[in-house]
């Protein structure tokens, strides 16, 4: 099967590797030369989308793993001139939801199909799989199905389909308002230790104890463990803690929905107060978002 992987930054290139090292033929494209020749030789890649599209020999299938907003909804009206009517589009960014919803029409208007995947697994996903949930037709998901099963963890082989357009990403969205909740959680337990000092507490310690047989155990808490072996005072990591977006669309739906999300919400805040202050639970939140995203702000 053919499948061109539009977007090779930290996930996409994960993604266009574990699909070269399966049985796809694996088509990148990226706009920045200078990352392209950094990449995998496994599979050609593009900096012009008609080459691009020039390179199948049948369907057209493509991932999209580019910024949300206007970056990835430019760029599905530019693909949906450039593709055919059965051609298929899944967008495995962190599109809103509602986004997402458009972008259906946009290529059904096209006759092309358009699936809207959420993605997690960070930077590991090569190593792991990543945790799909996927929103479009039925139809066309188990048409593409060989692509989600490749691209999964082994537990839910072929990730879960959720339902109509929209779906995938509004379940990916929640997913990630509640990570903000763990982490931060995470990081203002740990710095309520850290400022015990009669104790002298040693937190890589107590992290790598809390990974086995604690009700807190979770890979967050492996993360972090890791980090803290390595440096405790985390010293290349910086308090400020920056949001991808996801977050804030979690806080408006809740308010639309009269849901109320107290732990959220809390969390979000402190991430934007995290600009005003040195703290070491921001450093905490930083060293997370390195370990699991790569995030360097």
């Amino acid at each position: 099967m053919e499948i061109g992987v539009v977007g090779l930054g930290k996930m996409g290139s994960q993604i266009a590797q574990k699909l070269s090292d399966s049985s796809f033929t694996v088509f990148g494209y990226d706009q920045d030369e200078e990352l392209s020749k950094n990449l995998s030789s496994s599979y050609e890649i593009d900096n012009n989308l008609s080459s691009l599209m020039g390179r199948f020999t049948s369907k057209k299938i493509i991932w999209l793993m580019v910024p949300s907003g206007d970056p990835t909804n430019d760029l599905i009206k530019e693909l949906s001139k450039l593709m055919n009517t059965g051609d298929i589009i899944i967008d495995g960014g962190n599109s809103y939801y509602k986004d997402s919803i458009n972008n259906s029409k946009i290529c059904s208007q096209k006759g092309i199909s358009f699936l809207d995947c959420g993605t997690s697994g960070g930077v590991w996903g090569l190593k792991n799989g990543f945790c799909l949930t996927i929103g479009g037709s039925e139809n066309t998901y188990k048409e593409v199905l060989e692509i989600f099963i490749t691209l999964s963890t082994a537990e839910t082989k072929g990730g879960l389909f959720v339902g109509e357009s929209g779906s995938g990403h509004f379940v990916k969205m929640i997913h990630n308002g509640i990570e903000y909740g763990m982490m931060q959680s995470i990081a203002e337990g740990l710095e309520i230790l850290k400022n015990k000092t009669e104790y002298n507490l040693k937190l890589d310690e107590i992290t790598q104890n809390w990974r086995t047989g604690s009700v807190v155990q979770s890979w967050l808490i492996d993360l972090i463990a890791g980090e803290l072996k390595k440096d405790s005072d985390l010293g290349k990591f910086s308090s400020e803690v920056g949001d991808s977006g996801e977050g804030r669309w979690t806080i408006k739906e809740s308010i639309d929905l009269a849901v109320p999300i107290p732990s959220i919400y809390a969390s979000i805040s402190q991430r934007f107060n995290s600009k005003n202050k040195n703290s070491y639970s921001g450093k905490i939140l930083s060293a997370m978002r390195n370990a699991f995203g790569g995030h360097t702000d």
